[in-house]
């Protein structure tokens, strides 16, 4: 367990937190994918990758995907908490709308201290998910999250409950408000068209839903939490 002495840098807990969450995505986790989630040269990641490897973070070989240690798993957790909380505490309490958190979070999760972040989920009274609906992990490193399924992998007759927009892209986020969507909203598959093309969706009840056309880029973020008859592929 790091302490507050021996805190990882920026770089570490950036690296950590993005292999965590390709892993969660489903995504194979190498060099090539790693060099895109973070903006950075395929060089500059093989370099991190062995120095996290040094400091027992990774298990990594040459032409293979990246899997977090125990010990990375643990700091992960550490770091995703810090974020999540930060992303509510900044919506709940400051008034943030949920598509303007993603530059301040980015700036304070790794400014804040681990005391910050217990007196955060305190205040908002220990809360299991962020504004994205993505689950807190416990102060322990424990991330329980409900089952649910990409919208992206669902078939017509499909229906649920819209419960996490992965990665809190603002611009995902702004255009789901422009459409009126937000979590919680009952969705319905409608239909899929072929060759890779859009998801068709209700929005809402049968008689008053709103019915859109989401490519497969924007489902394949969206999570459904899918009701006791609905479907899945």
């Amino acid at each position: 367990m790091f302490d507050e002495a021996d805190k990882p840098t920026r770089a570490v807990e950036d690296y950590v937190k993005a292999i965590y969450s390709l892993g969660e995505r489903g995504c194979a986790v190498t060099t090539t994918v790693l060099a895109v989630e973070l903006q950075v040269t395929a060089s500059s990641v093989s370099a991190m990758l062995g120095r996290l490897r040094a400091m027992g973070l990774i298990s990594h070989r040459p032409y293979s995907d990246v899997s977090l240690s125990p010990a990375g798993l643990q700091l992960a957790m550490r770091v995703i908490r810090r974020r999540r909380l930060v992303e509510l505490f900044l919506v709940e309490s400051l008034g943030y709308g949920w598509e303007e958190v993603e530059h301040e979070a980015e700036v304070l999760e790794h400014a804040v201290s681990e005391l910050f972040v217990d007196r955060i989920a305190a205040k908002l009274g220990n809360p299991a998910t962020d504004p994205h609906g993505d689950p807190i992990p416990t102060r322990d490193g424990q991330l329980l999250a409900a089952p649910s399924e990409l919208l992206s992998r669902l078939e017509p007759g499909a229906v649920g409950r819209l419960v996490r927009v992965w990665n809190g892209n603002p611009e995902v986020l702004r255009y789901l408000d422009t459409c009126s969507i937000d979590l919680g909203d009952r969705i319905e598959v409608l239909g899929r068209e072929p060759f890779g093309g859009s998801v068709v969706i209700r929005v809402g009840e049968p008689k008053e839903g709103r019915v859109h056309g989401f490519g497969y880029g924007l489902a394949e973020v969206l999570s459904i939490e899918l009701d006791r008859d609905g479907g899945a592929s």
